[in-house]
């Protein structure tokens, strides 16, 4: 599949500029939160040089799935458009290196334990004071502190004490894992904002910072429902399967054959879900008169719809309810959803280096909105190169 430009809007037009040219980060990261950072990073046309681990490199070029060359798709998808170097950081020289691509870098991310960074003589803190126009991100599982800031995380460690596990899930089910390493993506994501926000800062003011992203910060903030009720009333929230807590019906509904996602978020669209269906007497319905009514109605209400919606196929009613303004949609695999047109269209899939990859869901007027063409890089691809562009000056 092959990126093109749309004509309506350009967004996809390669010949752009990239937002972040001429932006140089130097990535200690590796497994997924830190890599998705700095591939947001490359993907907006920062020059992305990646530290790894001689012989091994980043733990996930050994994890599936693998694709037919046997390279890891897992590392792949996180690490287009950088250059790699396989470095010994315990090593003087190499260390030594490192130091030296920092001295002309505007950018460090790292997701190490607390303390690592420090260990190494690369203090987060003390490198913004050496270098005071650098911008240092940190990502790690808990934060730089806090009683629990030394302690390992993977992504399903923190879904669990977030409080996104125990929302997860169907109310007599056990607490489920949400099916993407959500809280890993978060991270990322969080950090690739701060990161941005601290240069936009940095050419306003001059100064460098230090940025700190946890991994429990990123997902705790991401639990509106359940943080509505938590801090505010203080009611204990509790799973509810495909419902949404405050607004109904917003939920899935079982058709002839397979689910529809039905989402009603007020009372026009409720009239005119119910006379898509045919059921033109149900907001006369005490029960479902309001949109509190009905969400404290909900399962008469779903019954209703739902018997209704059984007598013909999801594919059938989605027509019906789209023509009806109702929003709708089937519930699709991944592997469905990446062959939309609207996917296509978005640049969302591209190809890159003779492989299928995720594109970037940033869309600017002005800029490269393609992302990075750069395939991911084999271990220390660069390494040759780049020991001779920042050998330490003497």
């Amino acid at each position: 599949m092959t990126t093109q430009p749309h004509p309506e809007q350009g967004h996809l037009d390669p010949s752009k500029p990239h937002a972040l040219e001429g932006i140089t980060v130097v990535d200690f990261t590796r497994v997924l939160a830190g890599p998705t950072c700095t591939r947001m990073l490359a993907d907006a046309g920062a020059r992305v040089i990646k530290i790894e681990r001689p012989e091994t490199g980043d733990d996930t070029r050994s994890m599936g799935p693998f694709a037919a060359d046997g390279t890891s798709e897992y590392f792949r998808f996180a690490n287009l458009g950088k250059e790699s170097i396989a470095l010994d950081l315990k090593d003087p020289d190499d260390l030594a290196l490192v130091r030296s691509m920092i001295a002309r870098a505007d950018v460090v991310v790292e997701n190490f334990r607390p303390g690592v960074m420090a260990k190494l003589g690369l203090s987060p803190a003390a490198l913004v004071e050496e270098y005071p126009r650098l911008v240092v991100c940190s990502i790690s599982g808990f934060g730089q502190y806090g009683p629990l800031h030394r302690e390992a995380a993977y992504d399903t460690v923190i879904q669990a004490i977030s409080g996104i596990m125990d929302a997860t899930g169907w109310p007599d089910g056990p607490p489920t894992r949400v099916g993407t390493s959500i809280s890993d993506i978060a991270a990322g994501v969080f950090g690739y904002c701060g990161v941005v926000t601290a240069l936009v800062a940095r050419e306003r003011t001059g100064k460098g910072t230090t940025v700190d992203v946890a991994m429990l910060d990123s997902t705790f903030a991401l639990l509106e429902h359940g943080l509505m009720d938590a801090l505010g009333p203080r009611i204990r929230p509790t799973r509810l399967g495909n419902r949404h807590p405050f607004m109904y019906p917003f939920d899935t509904f079982q058709c002839k054959d397979r689910p529809l996602a039905i989402c009603v978020g007020n009372d026009h669209l409720f009239d005119a879900l119910t006379a898509a269906l045919g059921l033109v007497d149900l907001p006369k319905d005490p029960r479902f008169a309001t949109n509190v009514d009905r969400s404290d109605h909900h399962r008469p209400l779903k019954a209703a719809l739902e018997a209704v919606l059984g007598t013909d196929t999801a594919s059938s009613w989605r027509g019906r309810l789209e023509a009806a303004g109702v929003p709708v949609s089937a519930v699709l695999n991944v592997d469905d959803t990446r062959k939309l047109e609207q996917i296509r269209v978005r640049g969302m899939v591209k190809d890159v280096g003779g492989y299928d990859v995720p594109g970037t869901p940033l869309k600017f007027g002005a800029y490269n909105s393609v992302g990075t063409e750069i395939p991911s890089p084999a271990l220390d691809d660069r390494g040759a190169a780049l020991r001779a562009e920042f050998a330490p000056r003497t």
